[in-house]
């Protein structure tokens, strides 16, 4: 039985329980969110000591951070403290990325060390190993491709992202109408130069009963990849990009006919004014499936500082109906990200979640903020940085610069304005 097959009988299910009473909502509506796939939840039946998490309508946003070796770089301890600091900093889940050296390895620690879901993108590894065998990736096979998704599935990987919905058609369609920037997505990549060599369509869209079957043997979350996604903002909201996102609604149908629970991947790069339309689409074609965004990323000029054009963007996707960010870090389009870099990013993006969801009427995303307000009137300032969504940068900047009377800080000292109105209103 899947969470979304229990759900379907009425069943409120130890996942669903502990996430309404976490979440502050009624276990039933949660449950019959989860029915209707509108709310996912993560949680592979072999995946051991996970806390669960939802993701989707009526719950707060959830951040994801992305982790793993490239094959520039690999160093396993390095990638352990990134998932540390990722879970530190309020990440919600965490995906594991790698490309270089034992994946399998790698893999399993982080899955073994985490308390939040975590999740893969299995053609990375299939890619990989064909390469090393035979040389190159056109000489993937079908089952190849599959063996890779059961094993990770099979280590407890709580979802993974398959770019189900690139298609020939698709790729046709890109071709004819021409972009700047062309295919930015490493699996959508990898996926057209097989289907264009062989001349055959996608594996994952042919075999998409095979891949339903898996994911319903683990109760694995499909998050269905946008492989034709815009790289930058001059290729938004295309034709292919639309195309694309028609073919995952209708996917979507099919999973959830099967019981499998799915999520929509979505842009990319999209200039703020399109970011309404884009969430908007989705959930109208995709029949109100959670929506997993990548930023948006509202600049193509942010280089160093993406994560505050990812947090821009995705501030505003949240404000109109994303239910989970990827973050984005400073090193985003220029390296592997630095355990600083990945604590910056996650930081950056649950900023973004957190205004979304006070925009969005949650109340409980309210309540630390109208803590903090009262802790800034008090001038209680040990208070302050407890309430601080990010306590370490903030007791860093107030131990820095002492001011010389302890209840201000050193911006107005003793001419304080909350001090001085205090001081008159109250004596």
């Amino acid at each position: 039985m899947t969470q979304l097959k229990e759900a379907k009988n009425g069943v409120l299910t130890p996942e669903i329980k502990y996430i309404a009473e976490k979440e502050k909502i009624d276990p039933s509506y949660l449950g019959e969110m989860v029915a209707k796939g509108r709310v996912v939840i993560p949680a592979n039946k072999k995946h051991r000591n996970l806390v669960p998490c939802g993701i989707g309508e009526g719950l707060l946003i959830k951040v994801n951070s992305n982790i793993g070796t490239s094959s520039d770089h690999i160093d396993l301890e390095e990638e352990m403290a990134k998932l540390k600091v990722s879970i530190e900093a309020g990440a919600d889940t965490v995906m594991d990325l790698s490309t270089g050296g034992d994946i399998d390895l790698v893999r399993r620690k982080i899955i073994g060390a985490s308390k939040v879901p975590i999740g893969t993108v299995p053609i990375y590894q299939a890619v990989i190993e064909i390469v090393e065998e035979l040389g190159g990736l056109i000489h993937l096979t079908v089952d190849k491709l599959f063996e890779i998704i059961e094993k990770q599935l099979s280590d407890g990987v709580d979802f993974i992202t398959v770019h189900c919905g690139l298609t020939l058609k698709g790729l046709e369609m890109l071709k004819a109408q021409g972009r700047d920037l062309d295919i930015v997505s490493r699996g959508g990549a990898f996926l057209t130069t097989w289907m264009l060599y062989h001349e055959r369509e996608n594996p994952l869209f042919e075999y998409y009963d095979r891949l339903l079957s898996i994911a319903k043997k683990y109760d694995v979350v499909l998050s269905l990849g946008d492989s034709l996604r815009p790289g930058c903002l001059a290729d938004s909201t295309d034709r292919a990009q639309i195309h694309e996102l028609m073919t995952l609604g209708h996917l979507n149908k099919l999973a959830r006919e099967e019981d499998v629970q799915v999520m929509i991947e979505g842009p990319g790069h999209i200039p703020l004014h399109e970011i309404e339309t884009n969430i908007k689409l989705e959930k109208s074609l995709c029949n109100n499936a959670p929506f997993y965004v990548l930023g948006p990323l509202v600049t193509d000029i942010a280089a160093g500082h993406d994560h505050i054009a990812c947090a821009i963007g995705g501030a505003v996707a949240g404000w109109y109906g994303a239910d989970f960010l990827c973050y984005v870090t400073p090193s985003e389009h220029l390296s592997l990200p630095s355990v600083d870099d990945v604590r910056e990013g996650v930081i950056a993006t649950k900023i973004a979640a957190h205004a979304a969801d006070i925009a969005r009427g949650n109340k409980l995303a309210m309540e630390p903020d109208k803590k903090m307000g009262m802790a800034r009137k008090d001038l209680n300032w040990e208070r302050q940085m407890d309430l601080a969504l990010d306590q370490i940068t903030a007791r860093k900047y107030r131990q820095n610069r002492l001011p010389a009377q302890n209840d201000v800080c050193t911006m107005c000292g003793k001419f304080c304005a909350i001090k001085q109105v205090k001081e008159y209103f109250h004596g």
